[in-house]
């Protein structure tokens, strides 16, 4: 099982997990990050990292949360790859926290 990047990354896009991912296996929209489920080894170092509480294994998801399965999986085919830890997106503090944030997604 892979892990899984949530909508609370939305507008955040804290980079924290990318630091500690020894298998460089996320990758960078506008405002969010994925995880690519093929190269994920489910090492779970990202998780504890990702200050927004962001990430979860696949087999932790609620039902409401399983749209980001699918979701991690298809934009990792077409975002690049990031393998070094930026800054957060300007407005995070003030993001992080906010539910129901998949209408603001860039793809």
């Amino acid at each position: 099982m892979a892990f899984v990047v949530l909508d609370n990354c939305i507008k955040c896009k804290y980079t924290d997990c990318v630091e500690v991912c020894p298998v460089d296996c996320f990758y960078e929209g506008p405002n969010f990050l994925v995880i690519h489920p093929d190269e994920c080894i489910d090492c779970a170092l990202c998780e504890p990292e990702c200050p927004a509480g962001a990430i979860l294994s696949e087999d932790e998801l609620s039902e409401d949360q399983q749209i980001f399965v699918e979701l991690n999986a298809e934009l990792a085919e077409v975002w690049p790859n990031i393998t070094e830890q930026k800054d957060p997106l300007p407005d995070a503090a003030d993001w992080d926290g906010v539910e129901n944030k998949i209408e603001h997604l860039e793809k």
